[in-house]
């Protein structure tokens, strides 16, 4: 159940979505086989030589058609997007939260009147980070020298100002327009076009009534698209996560079936499933500029129409690094489900995640490091990269109008290198870190994506809870066994001896269960080989 909350390919298996995306593309020539181009270089020779041996048929029906002639750009600036900054039921009370989009680096909180309230990170005076800063009387100070802001970004107290000066107009910060839609906050890039509220996006699904959803987040350390690329391919699922739950299985590897039904300027649509089943129940839809969503509609005996969804919001936090917001949900939820807490599956999650980022990142060190289009460095084959090679074929068309992408024939590496974030130091860090906008808890200080606590425990007030709570219990019972065995050691009753070791047996248990649930929730995943 949980990796079928958390992981877009496994609907077809189960009665739970899985979201995948396809980029919509247009080139300006009819495709011809790919057999009959000159090879590049050996590994498309290669290619061409070996894809007949998989099957009978030609090229074209092993390979992703390739599409020969001039890229079909349009018109696209990716600052006038709304982007996904943060599931809006874990955005802090008492802190100011620092969110990354691209390169640009924003801080989000929420005022002394609960209204969300967003500035371009740094402070007019000598630009030090606002997100590290805090929150006083619902303004948002500077902590470097207490500049003080509020609403729309106005200056409103300068403690080394004389008492008859006035605060220079100079002293703002840049606003961004940000808006809370279905539980999810989105922020509005663009300083030159107004915001356009008809562009946020709207899940149908998540509107229905009695619809549930699973919504956790996590940070990755590999680029949007190469994350937006993954959970469009259900193929990797059975292999990739393998036994991770009951819904993943390496012998349900197959090939699969493809229909893309809309091709946009901004996105498209389409229909997948198992070729075995002869049939194609799961609706596909990519919207730019990082929204995933899989959709599947099941009639239960009595006629009632149950809706299923599984949904991606993918916002690019620098180069090699990602935000998802992941939220599964539907009308009918299995009462196995209803068993578990909502922190089971967030560790899950995690575990999924983990199975597939040493993958990930080194696709994203090889696309950096060849500075190659993808077509010269994928095969994609029809009976299972066909959304891959969609939206690589999209980033062609749009990708102009990114600070950075990675194309099927085009390619612009970032101009902007990823900024190596720290978080505070010296005897505060352990109590400061507690936020997401400061790192982490007791002895964890320093952000680390390959840490789980990182990736996901500090974004999320649940697991963040649940962690601290177990870790209160894990030291309280360790007390209790303590003083128990002590006692026991001292008295001379053997009935006393007896309940006192009992005692400590069942402080230790509890205190070792405790233990198992923190490492759950902070412990990365390592893949065990198993004997086939």
């Amino acid at each position: 159940m949980a990796l079928l909350l958390q992981h877009p390919s496994l609907f077809h298996t189960t009665s739970f979505l899985s979201t995948y995306k396809t980029p919509l593309i247009t080139l300006s020539q009819t495709p011809k086989s790919i057999a009959s181009r000159k090879p590049r270089n050996w590994a498309v020779k290669c290619t061409t030589v070996a894809a007949p041996e998989i099957g009978s048929g030609s090229n074209e029906d092993v390979l992703v058609v390739e599409e020969k002639g001039r890229v079909n750009v349009v018109d696209y600036d990716w600052t006038e997007e709304w982007y996904p900054l943060y599931l809006a039921k874990n955005i802090p009370e008492d802190a100011p939260l620092g969110l990354t989009v691209f390169d640009k680096q924003v801080v989000l909180y929420r005022d002394g009147k609960g209204e969300l309230q967003c500035y371009e990170d740094r402070c007019p005076h000598r630009l030090a980070k606002l997100s590290e800063g805090q929150l006083v009387d619902g303004r948002l100070e500077c902590l470097y020298h207490g500049w003080q802001f509020e609403g729309d970004g106005k200056c409103v107290k300068i403690p080394q100002l004389p008492a008859d000066a006035k605060i220079p107009r100079s002293a703002c910060t840049k606003t961004y327009e940000v808006k809370d839609s279905q539980g999810v906050v989105w922020i509005w890039m663009s300083h030159k076009t107004p915001p356009n509220p008809t562009k946020i996006p709207w899940f149908e699904n998540f509107a229905r009534p009695g619809f549930r959803d699973f919504s956790t987040t996590h940070e990755l350390p590999y680029d949007h698209s190469i994350l937006l690329e993954n959970l469009m391919d259900p193929a990797h699922v059975p292999i990739s996560h393998d036994r991770t739950d009951w819904s993943a299985k390496r012998e349900d590897a197959q090939p699969l079936r493809f229909k893309v039904t809309e091709r946009t300027d901004r996105g498209f649509a389409g229909w997948w499933g198992r070729e075995a089943d002869n049939s194609t129940p799961n609706f596909l839809k990519f919207e730019a500029p990082c929204n995933l969503q899989n959709n599947r509609e099941i009639i239960d005996k009595d006629g009632v129409t149950n809706y299923f969804s599984g949904l991606f919001l993918c916002r690019p936090t620098g180069q090699g690094k990602s935000m998802l917001i992941v939220r599964f949900g539907s009308t009918k939820r299995s009462p196995l489900a209803n068993l578990f807490p909502e922190w089971y599956f967030h560790q899950n999650a995690g575990k999924v995640f983990e199975q597939d980022m040493g993958f990930l990142s080194s696709q994203n060190e090889i696309l950096m490091r060849e500075k190659k289009p993808t077509k010269e460095l994928y095969i994609n084959l029809r009976s299972s990269d066909t959304w891959v090679a969609e939206y690589r074929k999209w980033m062609d068309k749009a990708g102009h109008g990114m600070p950075y992408h990675f194309g099927h024939s085009t390619i612009s590496m970032p101009e902007v290198a990823a900024v190596v974030e720290h978080a505070p130091a010296g005897l505060v860090a352990s109590i400061a870190a507690s936020s997401p906008a400061k790192g982490g808890i007791g002895t964890k200080h320093a952000p680390n994506l390959a840490n789980r606590y990182f990736r996901h425990v500090v974004h999320c007030k649940e697991c963040r809870s649940v962690v601290k709570a177990f870790e209160a219990w894990k030291n309280g019972l360790s007390v209790v066994a303590a003083v128990a065995v002590t006692f026991a050691i001292l008295v001379s009753g053997r009935q006393w001896k007896a309940a006192l070791l009992l005692a400590t047996a069942v402080s230790v248990a509890g205190a070792y269960a405790c233990s198992t649930v923190v490492a759950m929730n902070t412990t990365n995943f390592i893949r065990t080989h198993r004997r086939l």
